[in-house]
């Protein structure tokens, strides 16, 4: 038998930094390159300032914000040589993010990253892309043509207040560019070992003087990835979508924004069979300029999507309670949302009202159903929010979010920060905030199996929300002209956490309670370093603590450990480096802690690991890019989620080659 070669620490640094030197050299100037020239130019305090508009829903200083927010750029996107955007999600040092075989992902922000995580909004301009079904996200059906992401802001930390239920412990908002900044053509061509086939185009044109579009496309082939006993994991998944994007400005104080999506894919699972994946959504925005101080918003949009997704048998024992079969779920959501905000004295005063419709229409499995098959639901809600000056250097932040779900009726979710510029680049800011997850319909109308077979599984028409109470601090600032850091702790209160109860006197069905509760705390780190002008650093590590029990006098057969899957230490390290010769080089190290999960019989962890991604570009021309990308070069595979078993899916190394073009309108 081969073994696996091995690595230390020290070498993968060596690799990381290999190239510093000649990075420091002067390189030749490039037409193409006088955009990132002059980001590079900018220092660390003014990167700092980019605007952000998740922490208060509008546009405000990265340095002013009372939130652990982090900002993943087009320029770090594009020279991270990521082609989905769950590995995007890898340059952000405030989230969990696992890989479980070619097609699924096991992504959180502060804990909480099992197989059903729901503690995590997700948005993409703006439009949620949790599904009902289990509060979490899907996240082989979301991707787009990374080169069109404007910015992808990531808040740790609960956002409930502004967001609304299931902003627990993070809030995703991923923002596309504008049409108007993605004029003339661009396509990508990639593929390797792993990544068979990637091929995406974008054409942008202008309408008239005050209107633009876009369209473009993307096809995706994966790979098999490789299980633990080496047989290939029969995963290897297709995906293609494409979409379209119209902005206007009809006049000096307004702005007009429609746009779609489509998408189709199919994956091989590893129990067997083929899903299938399928949707479209249509989203418009109209913005508009009150006043110097004033600003509304309408934003609607609809969203249908479909899943086939095979299911094993359930057996009990030797016993077999029902086949293998296909379990298909319809989803149409519509969803309406405006917004104002005001500014008067020392108040900058954001509100607003929303209303959401679900209509989900399930048809079971034998071994899976939902029952109703078919739900209707509306979630109305409304926020408030007062950002008050009660200094220049001093800020209190106030509001609540007042939401009415079908399940549980009316839920607040307040929050109180303060904000204390104390240097001119340097803040400080504290946060109490309350968050809810509401039930999902996997908590109150799960069947497992479906009926007329005994019932070894359900939910509990009795499941309530799940509360969190926070307890936040943080520093952001810039440390000379070349360092700058973030710094966020948290203390986070739970109740009501899902857990797993047995029927008195017959033990089966199980069923859903909320007999959880307890406290994690923790501290996220991220630094970034200007070496040179041609070499950048960037280091984050993450601490998380959880103690989770059964509330006194309550029952969980699980102990309290179903609900967690999640590593006590991170940590990460980055470079970019300019090269003479219009070459860049990319590294980017990771050391994941051990993962504990409880998706078996017993315990079990997946081991701590190194990893490291690397990527070479070249400029070819103005227009011309050429990249070697290498992920996962420390070892052939390595586990990243699962229980520990012969079938448990290790992730495999992958090289590929890219090639752009990119055309100006």
């Amino acid at each position: 038998m081969r073994s696996r070669p091995r690595f230390t620490a020290g070498g993968a640094l060596a690799v990381l930094l290999t190239g510093s030197l000649a990075a420091a050299l002067p390189a030749r100037a490039d037409p193409a390159s006088q955009a990132l020239e002059r980001l590079r130019d900018l220092s660390i305090a003014q990167l700092m300032n980019v605007k952000v508009t998740s922490v208060a829903r509008r546009p405000q200083k990265l340095l002013r914000t009372a939130a652990a927010v982090q900002v993943i750029t087009q320029e770090q996107i594009r020279r991270s040589g990521a082609t989905t955007l769950p590995q995007v999600l890898r340059l952000v040092d405030n989230l969990e993010v696992a890989r479980k075989n070619s097609h699924d992902w096991a992504i959180s922000a502060r804990g909480f990253n099992t197989a059903l995580a729901n503690k995590l909004l997700v948005m993409i301009d703006g439009r949620s892309v949790y599904t009902p079904l289990f509060s979490g996200v899907f996240w082989d059906a979301q991707d787009y043509l990374l080169k069109d992401i404007d910015r992808i802001e990531v808040i740790s930390g609960p956002g409930g207040t502004l967001w609304g239920a299931n902003a627990v412990n993070g809030v995703i908002n991923i923002i596309t560019k504008s049409a108007r900044d993605t004029q003339g053509f661009y396509a990508q061509e990639s593929g390797g070992t792993q990544l068979h086939e990637l091929a995406g185009a974008r054409y942008g044109g202008a309408l008239s003087s005050n209107t633009w579009f876009r369209v473009y496309g993307k096809y995706v082939d994966q790979g098999d990835e490789v299980m633990t006993d080496g047989a290939p994991a029969s995963d290897s998944w297709r995906q293609g979508r494409a979409g379209f994007r119209i902005d206007s400005d009809p006049s000096s104080r307004d702005a007009l924004m429609v746009q779609g999506d489509f998408y189709e894919g199919h994956e091989y699972v590893p129990t067997g069979g083929e899903a299938a994946s399928s949707g479209g959504d249509l989203l418009g925005r109209w913005n508009r300029r009150l006043s110097a101080d004033s600003k509304m918003s309408l934003q609607s949009y609809i969203d249908r999507t479909h899943l086939l997704d095979p299911e094993p048998a359930v057996a009990l024992g030797r016993l077999q309670l029902a086949p293998p079969g296909v379990l298909r779920d319809d989803l149409t959501t519509y969803d309406v949302d405006f917004q104002d905000s005001v500014a008067a004295a020392r108040h900058h005063i954001v509100w607003g009202l929303g209303y959401r419709r679900t209509h989900d229409a399930v048809l079971a499995a034998p071994g899976l159903a939902f029952l109703p098959n078919v739900l209707d639901q509306n979630l109305y809600s409304s926020f408030i929010q007062d950002d008050f000056a009660l200094r220049p250097d001093l800020a209190l932040i106030a509001g609540t979010k007042l939401q009415h779900n079908d399940y549980t009726g009316w839920e607040w979710q307040p929050s109180v920060r303060a904000q204390w510029t104390f240097a001119r680049e340097e803040s400080l800011w504290a946060a109490i905030s309350r968050a809810v997850r509401t039930p999902s319909r996997v908590d109150r109308n799960l069947y497992e199996p479906g009926p007329p077979r005994p019932l070894l599984l359900r939910g509990s028409p009795n499941f309530v929300s799940e509360k969190l109470l926070a307890y936040e601090l943080g520093y952001r600032g810039e440390i000379g002209r070349r360092f700058g850091s973030s710094i966020s702790t948290f203390y986070n209160l739970y109740h009501d956490l899902r857990s797993t109860s047995y029927t008195p006197g017959s033990v089966l069905p199980l069923y859903f309670a909320n007999n959880l509760e307890g406290d994690t705390y923790g501290l996220e780190f991220s630094g970034d370093y200007q070496a040179t002008r041609n070499l950048s650093l960037n280091v984050g590590y993450d601490l998380l603590k959880e103690n989770l029990h059964v509330a006194p006098g309550q029952i969980d057969i699980n102990h309290a450990l179903n609900e967690t899957a999640d590593p006590e230490h991170q940590f990460f390290l980055r470079s970019s480096m300019n090269l003479p010769r219009h070459l860049e080089l990319n590294a980017a190290l990771r050391w994941i802690d051990t993962l504990h999960t409880n998706s078996g019989p017993t315990p079990g962890t997946v081991p701590a690991y190194f990893e490291l991604d690397a990527r070479l570009g070249w400029r070819l021309s103005r227009q011309f890019e050429l990249a070697m990308d290498g992920r996962n070069l420390l070892h052939a595979r390595h586990v990243e989620y699962g229980f520990p078993s012969p079938t448990r899916i290790e992730i495999a190394r992958t090289v590929y080659l890219s090639l752009t073009w990119h055309r100006s309108g």
